[in-house]
């Protein structure tokens, strides 16, 4: 019996499933349509305001995505409202204001893609709530763009900011309050618009704010500005604000010691203003260096001999004179490595670069040797700075032949390390194993300035040429095949590299303009490249002429 029971309750429930299978749907077109608002209260675009609650209805269940992120208020509150649904579904959306509203002013709060139906995550994009504590709607707008002003693409979720400029306004505000209206890029868009402003004279800014708390923190956040105030209503039709991280004053941390007879200084700022210097008593054979961290704000101040006890170090160039102890302890020792890069100049130079992970103070050529196929010796020239932490060699080669090097001990450390054996084997390479690149501009452009060649992501410069005068064309001859992004760097200050801007001082960062079309160059190619940046600021660009041949 109870076999029987439960092979008919088996075939009972397979028989259910079945059923609820032939009644599932059978799928369809997907629903694209976002919700709709069917109404709000106080309605949208209320004067007088005076309350502290708002709803808005929908035509569907919405959810809340990101909504801290995603909403922006103008002008801003310190305190968040509370708003819901924070997790459940609802057919509407309720906003508790808890901070107190200003007199005769437009609110709005822009939604951005926050508000999504339930089923298909459809967004509402940009819904927009207004209302005024006064008498009127301000109706007054402005419009624009963000750039990045080192690389070719700008940061999402960028706030664009409007400051009141009245008899007590000083620059300093930007560190210290709110700005009176604020928009945001958001996550998609570099394009910005502030609306509902009322007539009046502004500071313009755009700030890529780290703690989104609408104040200026240079040593977190990029900042772009316009550089006159701006008086609404205005005839300019958009403004291009270019984003930028200040050089931050120099700054060291406490040094300590990080490894047998290295001491480690963290900076902030330049460290070519940073002046250390060992403070008595020192030993009488005493010796150090300084060096710097690669890829870090980091300086090493190698020594020699040990010290038993402590060192005391004098650090200037931060505005004041730091005296640091740093207390001895036992800790293990470097050994001398070294390692090679290898660059191809061209089908007829060739170049090797050795490097150290401690400072050289000597290099003995007489043991370092280049053999070509035949055994033959090669004559280079070598580019060495005492107390430095590489040697170049330079030196002659034959298209496609095969060389040979080796050097025994050839190097000498700051500690009197001598350097292990070292054989290395490569050849050079030919002609068409190159790709070739002409670029011509068809912009007039402020001299002097450098082109740049760099990686398809403009992260690292490749190769680059420093133009103080004019010409037709620029030629990069011998390249390595791949992708590149082209740009010009405006020298302003003729230093002969990129400086950034500083707010308080009104300095906007040196221009940088880039070529955004990714140039492809292969080996055994020849590529002639023209140029507008004014054709390519337009809204459908005319394509640049490319010709690409063998040689």
């Amino acid at each position: 019996m109870k076999h029987t029971y439960f092979i008919k309750a088996l075939f009972i429930n397979i028989l259910c499933i079945a059923c609820a299978r032939i009644g599932s749907p059978t799928g369809g077109e997907q629903d694209k349509t976002p919700p709709k608002v069917l109404r709000t209260t106080p309605a949208n675009g209320s004067l007088h305001f005076t309350g502290n609650h708002i709803r808005i209805y929908f035509d569907e269940y919405v959810t809340l995505k990101d909504i801290r992120k995603q909403l922006i208020i103008s002008p801003p509150m310190e305190i968040f409202p509370n708003i819901t649904p924070t997790g459940n579904a609802s057919k509407y959306i309720d906003i508790k204001i808890l901070d107190t509203l200003k007199p005769n002013t437009t609110y709005t709060f822009n939604f951005g893609k926050s508000i999504q139906d339930n089923n298909e995550g459809n967004p509402l994009n940009f819904y927009t709530y207004t209302f005024s504590t006064g008498g009127y709607i301000d109706s007054l707008s402005l419009k624009g763009h963000i750039v990045d002003a080192e690389s070719p693409k700008a940061d999402n979720y960028v706030n664009v900011m409007l400051y009141e400029v009245g008899e007590k306004f000083s620059d300093s505000v930007v560190y210290k309050k709110p700005p009176m209206y604020v928009s945001n890029t958001l996550d998609s868009l570099t394009s910005f618009k502030l609306t509902h402003l009322k007539a009046g004279k502004y500071l313009l800014v755009a700030m890529k704010d780290k703690d989104n708390n609408y104040l200026f923190d240079p040593k977190t956040d990029k900042i772009g500005f316009h550089q006159e105030f701006i008086t609404l209503p205005t005839t300019d039709s958009s403004f291009v604000l270019s984003l930028f991280k200040e050089k931050l004053p120099t700054k060291v941390s406490r040094p300590f010691l990080s490894a047998e007879k290295r001491i480690n200084i963290g900076y902030q700022g330049e460290k070519d203003s940073i002046k250390v210097q060992p403070l008595d008593p020192l030993p009488a054979d005493f010796k150090w260096t300084i060096t710097k961290e690669p890829k870090k704000d980091t300086l090493w101040l190698w020594y020699h001999p040990d010290i038993k006890d402590s060192l005391r170090l004098q650090v200037k160039g931060t505005g004041k004179t730091d005296i640091f102890t740093v207390k001895y302890r036992k800790m293990k020792g470097e050994k001398l490595a070294i390692s090679s890069e290898h660059k191809s100049l061209s089908p007829t130079e060739e170049q090797i670069t050795f490097l150290s992970n401690i400072p050289l103070i000597a290099f003995d050529p007489k043991v370092l040797q280049i053999r070509d196929k035949d055994s033959t010796l090669v004559d280079y020239k070598v580019d060495f700075t005492p107390n430095s932490e590489k040697v170049s060699l330079t030196f002659p080669v034959k298209e496609g032949e095969k060389y040979h090097l080796m050097a025994l001990s050839a190097f000498e450390d700051f500690y009197h390390q001598k350097s292990d054996t070292l054989k290395e084997s490569f050849s050079a390479k030919r002609a068409e194993d190159f790709a070739s690149l002409k670029v011509s501009f068809k912009d007039s452009l402020s001299l002097p300035f450098i082109i740049e060649l760099t990686d398809k992501d403009g992260k690292n410069v490749l190769y680059s040429q420093y133009i103080e005068k004019s010409s037709p064309t620029y030629h990069f001859p011998y390249l390595k095949a791949g992708n590149y992004l082209l740009r010009i760097v405006e020298d302003k200050n003729h230093n002969k590299k990129w400086d950034t801007g500083n707010f308080l001082q009104r300095i906007q960062p040196e221009i940088i303009r880039y070529f955004t079309k990714e140039i492809e160059l292969r080996a055994n190619w020849e590529v002639e490249q023209d140029i507008s940046f004014a054709e390519q600021a337009e809204e459908k660009p005319k394509q640049p002429k490319e010709k690409s041949v063998k040689k």
